[in-house]
Formats: C-alpha cells, sequence, structure tokens
C-alpha cells in the first residue's frame, strides 16, 4: 500500500510540473494572495445532515502584501429550525515573506480577522456572539503543485461559555492539467471544551476558465461520521 500511495504522489507530481500554469489566477492554491486593487468573489453551496447553507466571501487587494475580506452565510434546516444568517467575518492576510524573499522561497502569511452576531444557530460555536482569530500560514509553491500548513488560534470571550481552540491544516494542491486541479487537506481542532474537538479530511476539484473557477468538494468528519458535499463559484475581477 505504501508504495502505491508512493507511486500515485510521484505519478500527480510529474503531471503537476508538465501542465504547470499561472498561480496568480489559482485562487483555490492555498498560498493564494491577490494583486493590488484585484476583487475576488467566492459563492458557496454546501449540504449536509438536511442542512443547506449558501454563502458570499468578498476581498480586496489593498496593496501586495495585504487583503482584506467579509463573508456571510445564510442556511436552510430541512429537519428542524436551525435556519438563520451566520456571523458576518472580517479578516485579512497579510504576506510576511514572498518566495523572492529568501533562499527557500518559502511563503508566509498572517491570518486576523473577528466573526460577531448572526443567529445562535448558525454560529461556530453555536452560542459565540464574537470569535476572534489569528494564524500563520506557510508554505511553498512550485509550477505545477503547492504545500502549505496553517496553524491558527480561536478566541471566545464569555463569562459563562468562554474558551479557545487551535486549527492545524496541512494541504496539498496540483495542477494536473492546464485547467484541472485536485487538493485535499486536514483539519484537526483541538478545544478547551473538549467537546468542540474535530477532525476533517477533505478533497476538492477544481475547474478553471480564465479568471474564474469552479470547484466541488467533499469533506469527512472522523468523530461524528459527518460528510458536507458542496460547490464554490471563485471569480477574480
Amino acid at each position: 500500500m505504501r508504495k502505491l500511495l508512493s507511486g500515485v504522489f510521484m505519478g500527480v507530481m510529474i503531471m503537476s510540473g508538465a501542465f504547470a500554469s499561472d498561480v496568480s489566477r489559482d485562487m483555490e492554491d492555498p498560498l493564494y494572495l491577490q494583486s493590488i486593487e484585484e476583487i475576488v468573489s467566492r459563492t458557496t453551496l454546501t449540504y449536509w445532515d438536511n442542512i443547506l447553507r449558501a454563502g458570499q466571501t468578498i476581498s480586496y487587494g489593498m496593496n501586495n502584501r495585504l487583503t482584506l475580506s467579509a463573508n456571510v452565510h445564510f442556511q436552510q434546516d430541512f429537519d428542524g429550525n436551525e435556519d438563520g444568517f451566520s456571523a458576518i467575518d472580517l479578516g485579512g492576510i497579510y504576506r510576511l515573506a514572498r518566495a523572492e524573499d529568501n533562499n527557500s522561497n518559502m511563503i508566509s502569511d498572517l491570518l486576523f480577522g473577528l466573526k460577531f452576531g448572526g443567529s445562535s444557530h448558525v454560529r461556530t460555536p453555536y452560542f459565540a456572539d464574537s470569535t476572534y482569530y489569528a494564524g500563520l500560514r506557510f508554505g511553498r509553491q512550485w509550477a505545477g503543485m503547492t504545500l502549505s500548513g496553517t496553524i491558527q488560534s480561536n478566541w471566545i470571550f464569555d463569562d459563562e461559555r468562554g474558551m479557545a481552540y487551535i486549527d492545524f491544516v496541512p494541504e496539498a494542491y496540483f495542477r494536473v492539467a492546464p485547467d484541472w486541479r485536485l487538493g485535499g487537506g486536514l483539519i484537526i481542532r483541538k478545544a478547551t471544551n473538549p467537546s468542540f474537538d474535530q477532525e476533517w479530511i477533505d478533497f476538492k476539484v477544481v475547474r478553471q476558465y480564465g479568471r474564474t473557477q469552479y470547484v466541488g468538494h467533499l469533506d469527512y468528519e472522523f468523530e461524528s461520521d459527518d460528510v458536507q458535499v458542496g460547490a464554490r463559484i471563485n471569480i477574480l475581477f
């Protein structure tokens, strides 16, 4: 099995190098950062456990290092009353180091943001009026592939139910054909309240048309056996 997986991985790497494309328009790349005055729209649709959630994110390139974004979601529960709008998420990405800034060609980003308000059924975690987060994203881009890792900490300040949790997110992303990409990763969440511990694995396939991407994804959570399927449209203006 180990030899088989190694062979598949090497095959994907070879194909990735053969079908390399312009990473500056690859919005699904884990280390993507848009350029100055560019706008990216991400529209999402996700279904799991009789719940359909739609979302919209808009991000803007302030300069060649800083991006600011905002997003909001609405979900419809077909088997209960967990309907409503999620917290509004205001966040940003600041590029600490570009590939050309160091001999190892490593990229690193500072992530930060705030989620506030929204229906109690849609918040994450569900009881949080506001959640603050900060993290570090790092990795390396090649012409045909990207490997990255993210460490993000989240804080909830509440006299009775305050807590914190940390997400560890390793990702691999391959440009396997001129307009096709494949990606996968893990999300490992450790919380001060163990009931919020989670371990997700996700896979996605991406089709690129110029400055537009169509994405399909499948996510699985080990503890609860939850499965999510979804689609996303990314547009670069």
